[in-house]
């Protein structure tokens, strides 16, 4: 039975394409990612009721378990977006937050990529009704896909710091609390090492 989080919420691997980055760039033949591998990433999801984002219990126990005190909702495209051209730009260079990164898209899609734990890409495509949480000190950047349009409720503890720190910034305390809880797991019988 396939996962109902799977119908707003899909995962794969990257090519290494210089393309517009709005393409889903799948590799050939495509490699697809689970939310179960995304999770040991630190990526968690959920399908909400979108249409319903106002009365939905389910949000509001979400919201309430984590002390997600902040929301508000960003649209990003070129007609809603004031300096649109340079905030998707700014949005696709590989960054982190010292702060969980939380977005639950209530109308529209786009791309979330984050990497591996060999530094590949894995794009994170969310749809209408899917919401994720990139914990902080993880790498990411984010595009619009072709349709051009999302609508995003972002969540925050406490009063949001929208801070982006490019890549690199390894020095940082979320970094390093985040390789050390995701990235520096066994495989086999040696530890990765993901700041190498």
């Amino acid at each position: 039975m396939q996962d109902p989080r799977e119908e707003v919420i899909q995962a794969w691997y990257m090519d290494d394409s210089d393309e517009d980055q709005r393409l889903p760039h799948h590799k050939d033949p495509k490699e697809f990612v689970s939310l179960d591998q995304l999770s040991e990433l630190g990526v968690l999801s959920w399908r909400l009721d979108a249409d319903n984002y106002e009365t939905d219990e389910e949000l509001r126990k979400i919201r309430e378990d984590r002390g997600y005190s902040y929301m508000d909702f960003c649209e990003v495209c070129p007609e809603k977006l004031p300096n649109y051209e340079e905030k998707i730009k700014n949005f696709f260079e590989e960054h982190l937050h010292t702060d969980e990164e939380i977005r639950y898209c209530v109308a529209g899609s786009g791309y979330f990529d984050v990497r591996d734990r060999n530094e590949k890409w894995i794009r994170i495509w969310v749809k209408k009704g899917g919401m994720i949480v990139l914990p902080a000190g993880c790498y990411h950047r984010f595009t619009l896909d072709t349709d051009n349009y999302i609508k995003a409720m972002r969540l925050f503890v406490g009063d949001p710091v929208w801070t982006p720190f490019n890549r690199p910034h390894d020095h940082l305390p979320a970094r390093k609390g985040y390789v050390q809880n995701f990235l520096q797991k066994e495989a086999g019988d040696s530890p990765i090492d993901a700041a190498a």
